[in-house]
């Protein structure tokens, strides 16, 4: 039996209505998204406890809110974690503001880049790295990347490591799997509540790698409320 399919207005519905009429908090869907996504990751380290670097490449949506959730997790787990953020901190708003907030109290270095690809900071950053996390874009982005995260993209796609995306790879389109001439190709995708529509492209999974869909938390019944509406 195929897996079910969610596209971008259907996973905002379910984010909206679990705020507004389960009362669930926007920033505990977030923790569980991040604590999930690095649960994924830890499970791709080499078994032999030893500390990994990971870098955590945010922009300035909600993505980025798990990319801090993250962090925060893979400095718990005793990690050499960064976060290099192409945005002003001011810029952030609502759950990624507040995790950000967060995050910077914990001592996790952040690099802001702000709206500037400086190519020689990043290559710093990324050398010596197991895995990059890729919270650049979100669903709701379409198109090709802007300034500064197409270069972005492309130096990531280049460092020959292994990255994770966060619910989607930066540049596929989250409903019809189109990809743009900047797209992350993720070794694992880690999803949020069903498969994404897009991913059932014939040439998706070039960009997405492995899909593992996590829970956050969404009660089942709404979900499925939402899937039956399409």
């Amino acid at each position: 039996m195929p897996r079910p399919t969610i596209t971008r207005r259907q996973a905002r519905e379910v984010d909206r209505r679990a705020i507004e009429e389960f009362g669930m908090s926007g920033l505990v869907l977030m923790e569980n998204a991040g604590r999930g996504m690095t649960d994924v990751i830890c499970r791709r380290l080499p078994g032999d406890g030893s500390a990994a670097k990971i870098v955590v490449c945010c922009g300035k949506g909600n993505n980025a809110g798990d990319g801090f959730v993250i962090a925060r997790h893979l400095d718990l787990r005793g990690h050499d974690v960064r976060v290099a953020l192409w945005a002003d901190p001011d810029e952030l708003a609502g759950d990624a503001a507040a995790n950000y907030r967060i995050l910077a109290k914990t001592g996790v270095p952040i690099e802001v880049f702000g709206s500037r690809h400086d190519r020689e900071r990043l290559a710093a950053e990324l050398a010596g790295a197991a895995w990059i996390v890729d919270a650049l874009l979100g669903t709701g982005a379409r198109g090709e990347p802007r300034e500064p995260i197409d270069a972005v993209i492309e130096q990531i796609n280049a460092a020959g490591v292994p990255i994770m995306a966060v619910d989607l790879p930066s540049g596929l389109d989250c409903d019809t799997g189109r990809a743009a001439r900047h797209t992350i190709r993720a070794e694992v995708t880690c999803t949020f509540l069903a498969v994404k529509a897009g991913f059932t492209a014939p040439d998706a999974a070039q960009y997405t790698g492995e899909v593992e869909v996590l829970d956050i938390g969404a009660p089942r019944k709404l979900l499925d409320e939402v899937l039956r509406r399409a």
